[in-house]
């Protein structure tokens, strides 16, 4: 295969200028390589890029002369051979707090340490790239919205005593601005451990919800295993953002709508659980806990509409149907699958339904189960953190993967009186040996779009990756807020070309101003655009600073604006100017547009005139010299 063939071109602008702008390429460079450009006077700037698609178009920087000099161009050519682009790097940085390597170049990581207030962006040299800060403790997930903004649950509750208390979330932007302040921690109720946002901006909250010792009863638990503190199951609710801390409750799902127990045959819900893997057993954990579930993450599936959770007192993950209606949802009829609120797909302990015996459990208190992106190896199938806890043999955590036994209807078939399947996982990570590592609780895992898997070991504060092979390539320590309380719930890897670089502006400038021929005098004109690339919320306010120019008399139809959005497109600027009044003379500049609400922000539109020779002159010096030249041969 031919190598990857890249040019830049660099007509040298301002410094301040050059660095910008290398620095707003380099998120959205495609190319796999690490370059750094040598400059005069000792600067060095960095252009880091990673092989995406081998297609890719070359990118050739042309920037036009500063008003005060012209510095030669030069040509930086760059051959990368081989069907894979190797990077190259004058430097490298070494840290004890990780192991770097190449893997995780093209991507970012989100978290927020349990134990702190500040949530973090890093990239895979442990360089943070940003942070939000809080006056609240993680409740206990955050997540990437996009946009530079992140959905952050808070702890502003108490819950039953197990861990993952919420009663909070919060949106907020990339320069800490809250857009959402939103609260469910009341009237007995009380969100907890994780979220997920929806296509439609709406939330997803995991909630327990309190019944009383008689309510528990009255659905058929057996006395013995109810706490004198009462009785907690979960139940999901979609929430509508309406306002800066207010929400409707738009769709929810109550697991105490789906019981069934073979316990109190008085009961309205009494029958044979084993022919009922749709109902969940209120008789199964059995322990005088409150917290009966302990649900620990969601997620949602758009193809099929339907919602999974994360249930670690049964050791199992959960399918539900979120197209339903609310009251549907209620019910055992309705929405796309036809079941209603009913669970149509489980995996990790056949035993809690009946349709096995305890050597048949897989999961044993898992967190973080997650469909595959689109995109990323396995996609559709499902990953789950399997902390090990009290794991046959010996306590040891792994990484499960699983393909669920679905239709393209998001149908998932079960054999009448069996369990469902698969039978195994297709893919597990251990370490080696599998007891050197063991995560109590927390944790998660996330698989990367070439393949490898992102690991957090949530106890130990230590977030690494691992080759489909198991071997591992890349290791971070979480310092914060400090080495003994670095906990982290689970992490999210970012895309590079999803996060807003922070030196990426929110004003980009398009166009340049070239004129030739122009007669001392004469008034010509041209246009720019000047708009905002930052994100959706952002508001720019600019301004034309023409200081470097000194040369002609300058007209703008408009030379300073407010508030403009993203939405908004391109604002044309036309320019008028009028000529020296010098004669065979080129004038050169830039006009710098600034961000008036951030001085590094700014763009330059190259200006360039050119005035031609005196004609009138060389017509009289023409003809002098051929009337002179008459003369001559008159002799």
């Amino acid at each position: 295969m031919r190598g990857t063939f890249l040019q830049i071109n660099i007509i040298f602008a301002p410094l301040e200028f050059i660095i910008k702008k290398i620095k707003f390429l380099k998120p959205r460079l495609k190319f796999g390589i690490n370059l750094v450009i040598n400059l005069k006077n000792g600067y060095n700037i960095g252009l880091h890029g990673n092989f995406m698609n081998k297609d890719s178009l070359l990118r050739i920087i042309d920037m036009r002369l500063s008003a005060k000099s012209r510095i030669v161009s030069f040509i930086i050519i760059l051959f990368l051979l081989g069907s894979y682009c190797i990077p190259i790097s004058v430097s490298e940085k070494i840290d004890t707090d990780f192991t770097q390597c190449n893997l995780l170049d093209d991507g970012q990581i989100l978290f927020a340490p349990m134990w702190g207030t500040t949530t973090y962006l890093i990239d895979h040299d442990g360089t943070v790239n940003h942070t939000w800060s809080s006056s609240y403790f993680p409740g206990v997930s955050v997540w990437w919205l996009g946009d530079g903004i992140i959905l952050r649950s808070i702890r502003v509750g108490v819950g039953p005593g197990s861990g993952g208390a919420g009663g909070g979330v919060q949106k907020v932007q990339w320069d800490g601005t809250l857009l959402w302040d939103f609260r469910y921690n009341t009237d007995g109720y009380l969100s907890h451990h994780d979220l997920k946002s929806l296509p439609n901006g709406n939330v997803l909250l995991i909630a327990w919800e309190t019944k009383t010792r008689n309510e528990a009863i009255a659905a058929g638990r057996n006395p013995s295993y109810i706490s004198n503190n009462g009785f907690m199951p979960d139940h999901i609710i979609e929430v509508q953002p309406t306002g800066p801390t207010s929400g409707d409750i738009v769709w929810e799902w109550h697991v105490w709508d789906h019981l069934i127990q073979d316990y109190d045959p008085s009961k309205d819900n009494y029958g044979v659980v084993e022919d009922h893997p749709e109902l969940v057993d209120v008789n199964y954990a059995s322990s005088h806990r409150s917290d009966w579930m302990h649900t620990n993450s969601i997620d949602y599936n758009e193809e099929f509409d339907q919602i999974m959770i994360s249930v670690p007192n049964f050791n199992e993950i959960w399918i539900i149907d979120h197209s339903t209606t609310t009251e549907e949802a209620a019910g055992h009829n309705g929405g796309n699958s036809g079941k209603g609120g009913d669970i149509l797909y489980r995996w990790g302990n056949p035993h809690a339904y009946r349709a096995g015996i305890t050597s048949d459990q897989k999961f044993f208190s898992q967190h973080d189960a997650s469909w595959i992106k689109e995109g990323c190896p396995g996609e559709g199938n499902i990953l789950v953190f399997n902390n090990g806890q009290n794991r046959p043999g010996s306590d040891y955590s792994s990484v499960d993967e699983i393909i669920p036994p679905v239709n393209e209807y998001g149908e998932y078939y079960i054999e009448p009186g069996s369990a469902f399947g698969p039978d195994d996982p297709i893919w597990i990570y251990t370490s080696d040996p599998p007891s050197s590592f063991f995560a109590h609780h927390l944790c998660g895992a996330q698989r990367l779009p070439d393949g490898n898997t992102l690991i957090c070991d949530g106890e130990g504060g230590e977030i690494f990756e691992v080759t489909p092979e198991g071997d591992d390539v890349w290791q971070y320590t979480n310092p914060y807020p400090n080495p003994l309380t670095n906990d982290l719930f689970k992490v999210i890897y970012i895309p590079f070309e999803d996060t807003p670089d922070p030196e990426v502006s929110d004003l980009d400038c398009i166009g340049s101003l070239s004129w030739e021929n122009v007669q001392t005098g004469e008034m010509v004109n041209g246009s720019f655009q000047v708009q905002n690339i930052g994100g959706s919320a952002s508001l720019l306010n600019w301004t034309i600073n023409i200081s470097s120019i000194d040369w002609g008399t300058w007209y703008f139809s408009e030379e300073f604006g407010y508030n403009l959005t993203p939405e908004d497109g391109e604002v044309i600027i036309q320019v008028s100017v009028i000529a020296p009044d010098e004669q065979n003379s080129e004038f050169e500049g830039y006009l710098r547009v600034e961000n008036l609400d951030n001085p590094e922000d700014f763009d330059i539109v190259p200006v360039y005139l050119k005035t031609p020779q005196n004609t009138h002159l060389n017509k009289q010096i023409s003809n002098k010299f051929l009337q002179e030249f008459k003369q001559f041969l008159c002799l």
